[in-house]
């Protein structure tokens, strides 16, 4: 394996009330190396109680405290006037000695462009290191690089930036802003929520994210398209991925529900090899190849080694190859593309993969032979099995 980045993975903690506090963050400190503590998703009554509660903390995490309004993503609707509050009620902790351990604040860049610049902003900056936030659940906006500027000029030590992935080429943006952001020195969180953005918590860290988001589990995502914090660690490994590790994926959609990624990433951590899979969630297969696969034309830099490809994208995907081999190109559809230099080759290992059982067990010529389904492995397998010499009937709905 090639070296290790320096991943964090971040854990959210939500709770209604402040005495569901102490279990969930103990859950989330073994899985954590920051917790974070939604105030948002406090009843308002609860609030002084919550912190009571994680000033006595035994676990020491890092943690990241976070007040988001609605329209943030926060739960509930705090007002400017209550936000600052319970900020200002920090610092007067932080002087009693209170929050020893290192607390960041994710503060909205709105809040960080008024308050912070006022006496009492910039004194609880001075206690508190500021994460300085924004958020977009619509799509990633055209005006995104002047909301990276504005967050330039703000006292935060950390930028962070979370818009929704409509498709995967939206991606590209938030890698352009975490490279942006190392050519000014700065940290930055970048994450592209959804399914689509995916590849931007598996592989930020390894691109200079300070952290990654993951959930307690399945049922405690804060975000869409939040993997949890197992699956960072045990599936992805992302603690093992550098700029040179191998990137690979399965390109189709949906994507999220496949097996794949378990199985290939498995393989890859037992045999020593410096790769990745990761499930690419593609609508759109011509831009995706156009932006984001091809040598040749692809919008950022990234060691793209081959993907996978299923439905609906095996006949579609095979315009964008340099080279197919002779069966794919008779069968119009391949399952494989693999990066070689500055091209692209496709290949289909369907036929071959779902005959081997068969051979071992049974003489195919002259067999008769049911096939269940009319998708791109189906027609893969009615051609090896017509090469083979079986008969073969199609059953589909």
């Amino acid at each position: 394996m090639t070296s290790a980045n320096k991943a964090r993975i971040c854990v959210p903690v939500c709770a209604r009330r402040a005495d569901e506090l102490p279990a969930a963050i103990k859950r989330a400190a073994e899985l954590a190396d920051i917790v974070e503590v939604r105030f948002d998703y406090l009843e308002e009554t609860e609030l002084e109680a919550a912190l009571g509660t994680i000033a006595a903390d035994q676990y020491r995490r890092p943690y990241i405290f976070t007040f988001r309004p609605a329209e943030e993503g926060g739960r509930g609707a705090p007002s400017m006037h209550d936000r600052v509050s319970f900020w200002e009620s920090l610092t007067e902790r932080r002087k009693r000695g209170e929050f020893n351990q290192p607390v960041w604040a994710d503060i909205e860049l709105g809040l960080c462009e008024t308050w912070l610049r006022e006496e009492r902003g910039a004194e609880f900056a001075h206690k508190f290191p500021v994460i300085c936030s924004h958020h977009d659940f619509e799509g990633v906006s055209a005006d995104l690089v002047s909301v990276f500027e504005k967050m330039l000029g703000t006292r935060a030590g950390i930028l962070k930036v979370a818009v929704r992935a409509v498709t995967i080429t939206d991606c590209i943006e938030i890698f352009k802003l975490l490279e942006r952001a190392r050519d000014e020195g700065r940290e930055m969180i970048a994450v592209a929520m959804g399914d689509a953005g995916l590849l931007t918590r598996v592989l930020g860290p390894s691109r200079g994210s300070f952290l990654t988001f993951g959930s307690l589990d399945g049922e405690h995502a804060t975000a869409p398209g939040q993997p949890s914090a197992t699956e960072l660690r045990r599936i992805y490994r992302v603690e093992a991925i550098s700029e040179r590790t191998l990137v690979t994926g399965l390109v189709g959609s949906p994507v999220a529900h496949s097996f794949s990624p378990h199985m290939h990433n498995a393989a890859f951590a037992a045999r020593g090899v410096d790769a990745v899979y990761i499930p690419f969630e593609v609508a759109d297969v011509d831009e995706f190849a156009r932006r984001m696969a091809h040598p040749r034309t692809r919008e950022f830099v990234w060691n793209l080694r081959g993907f996978s490809v299923t439905a609906p994208h095996k006949t579609s995907i095979m315009r964008h190859l340099d080279w197919a081999e002779p069966s794919a190109q008779a069968l119009g559809a391949v399952n494989t593309v693999v990066v070689e230099g500055r091209e692209l080759h496709g290949y289909n290992t369907d036929a071959g993969a779902a005959l081997l059982p068969l051979r071992e067990s049974v003489p195919l010529r002259d067999a008769r032979v049911a096939v269940l389904g009319a998708g791109g492995a189906a027609r893969a397998l009615l051609w090896g099995l017509r090469e083979q010499g079986a008969h073969a009937t199609l059953f589909a709905r």
